[in-house]
């Protein structure tokens, strides 16, 4: 039986998660945080910050995720419709 309460994370958990996840594509990129935060116009403290502890400012987030090609991920975010039951599904399909 899945335990629902472990697939729930916590803000920072998430916020590292997310993290760890873009300092990996950056270094696919092989790109530098120098270069990066050079690139993207972020200071690099701010990029180097969240890189450690998932905290960044919206407006740098987007800037780094366009710098590496990655806009149309946090453009999908929220993008998908709320049901709440099954009928609200079946009247948009």
């Amino acid at each position: 039986m899945i335990d629902i309460d472990s697939l729930v994370k916590t803000v920072p958990e998430i916020q590292k998660t997310v993290a760890n996840n873009f300092k990996m594509r950056r270094k696919e990129h092989k790109i530098t945080q120098l270069t990066l935060a050079e690139k993207a116009g972020v200071s690099l403290p701010s990029l180097k910050r969240f890189e450690q502890t998932g905290e960044i400012s919206f407006k740098n987030l987007l800037k780094i995720s366009q710098t590496l090609g990655y806009e149309k991920e946090l453009l999908s975010l929220f993008s998908k419709p709320y049901y709440t039951n099954i009928e609200d599904l079946l009247r948009d399909s």
